[in-house]
């Protein structure tokens, strides 16, 4: 019988060594991030499922702390004020429950970060649509393809994978590492 452990261990192990060229993607994400920051912007993370879970757990390690005690960063995760999803779901849409949220928390020099494992999730593009359009820079965190996203985001991290779940245990590492770098080019590590 063959381990189902040791499966997803190899094809995690083959996927994280092909993300070796994501390298400057990365580098060049958290010096997006760091000079809204600096600026006094916010960043503004998205996503559905898996990747509303993964929103949370960046921003949260954002406002709290990563890497050792300092001052919290202007973070948010869209998918966390369950009357506003409801209301705005109820009311327009679910495609509309971030843009309407972006409209609304969102400025010129923020940025949004839209995490969806397909890149083609229709709330993530409406709210990315609205952030360009805002002056509000747009990192996609995504996979497979990149779908539709890819095209519409300013930076593009496209995690090249079919599994979901390979692409989500990417997307975290990717996202801690932006925590990090974010963290070291403050000067707060």
């Amino acid at each position: 019988m063959n381990s189902l452990f040791l499966h997803n261990l190899a094809e995690q192990v083959a996927l994280l060594q092909s993300l070796q060229p994501l390298d400057g993607a990365v580098s060049q994400a958290a010096a997006i991030a760091t000079q809204s920051l600096r600026a006094g912007g916010k960043l503004m993370f998205c996503g559905n499922g898996g990747s509303a879970a993964d929103s949370q757990h960046l921003a949260a390690e954002l406002t709290g702390r990563f890497i050792k005690d300092r001052r919290p960063l202007a973070a948010i995760a869209l998918s966390t004020d369950t009357s506003a999803l409801t209301c705005i779901a109820n009311d327009y849409s679910f495609d509309e429950v971030f843009a309407r949220q972006v409209q609304g928390l969102g400025r010129a020099g923020d940025v949004l970060i839209g995490i969806s494992t397909s890149g083609n999730s229709r709330n993530v593009i409406r709210a990315v649509e609205d952030a360009r359009g805002a002056g509000i820079q747009v990192i996609g965190l995504l996979g497979r393809d990149g779908g539709a996203l890819r095209e519409l985001c300013d930076l593009a991290i496209v995690v090249p994978s079919q599994v979901t779940a390979r692409i989500q245990e990417s997307h975290i590492l990717i996202g801690h590492t932006l925590c990090g770098l974010i963290e070291q080019q403050l000067g707060l590590v």
